[in-house]
C-alpha cells in the first residue's frame, strides 16, 4: 500500500454579510471541491496548505484558526490518501485558475456550497469548518 499526504484549505471571503467559500473544479474529473495538493520533502502542513492554495487559485490566504481536519480515502487500488485540510480567509476576491490542471476557481456563496460538493469526505470537512467558523464568529460579537 502507497501512502500519500496533501494539504489544502477551505478558504472563506467576506463581502457585506456574505461570506463565500473558494473552490477548485479539475480538469480529469469536474467535481469541485476545495484547493489542496501533496506536501513536499520538509514542508509543514501550514506551509503545504498555503503553497498550494496559491498556485492552484493565484489567492494568497491566512490561516488564522486552531481549526484542522482530516480525511483518508483511496484515489486508486493500493494507494490511501491523506488530506488535511485548515480554515483560512482572505479579503482578495481576485482568482485565477492554475493553467493546465485546474479548469475553474470560483467562490461559492456559503448557502450554497455544500450542495455543490460532490464527495461526502468534502462535505463533512465543510460542516466541520462551518461550525468551527460559528463558534469563531460568536467569540468576535
Amino acid at each position: 500500500m502507497v501512502w500519500e499526504k496533501s494539504c489544502g484549505a477551505l478558504v472563506l471571503r467576506r463581502e457585506g454579510d456574505k461570506y463565500y467559500v473558494l473552490m477548485i473544479r479539475h480538469k480529469q474529473k469536474g467535481n469541485r471541491s476545495f484547493p489542496k495538493g501533496h506536501m513536499e520533502e520538509g514542508e509543514s502542513e501550514y506551509t503545504t496548505a498555503l503553497r498550494e492554495v496559491m498556485e492552484e487559485t493565484s489567492s494568497r490566504v491566512a490561516i488564522v484558526s486552531d481549526f484542522r481536519a482530516t480525511v483518508e480515502y483511496s484515489p486508486s487500488p493500493g494507494v490511501m490518501k491523506e488530506v488535511v485540510y485548515f480554515l483560512a480567509f482572505t479579503t482578495d476576491p481576485t482568482i485565477r485558475p492554475r493553467e493546465g490542471e485546474i479548469a475553474e476557481v470560483e467562490w461559492i456563496p456559503l448557502e450554497e456550497a455544500e450542495a455543490s460538493l460532490a464527495h461526502e469526505n468534502d462535505k463533512t470537512v465543510f460542516r466541520a469548518a462551518m461550525e468551527r467558523m460559528q463558534r469563531m464568529t460568536c467569540a468576535i460579537k
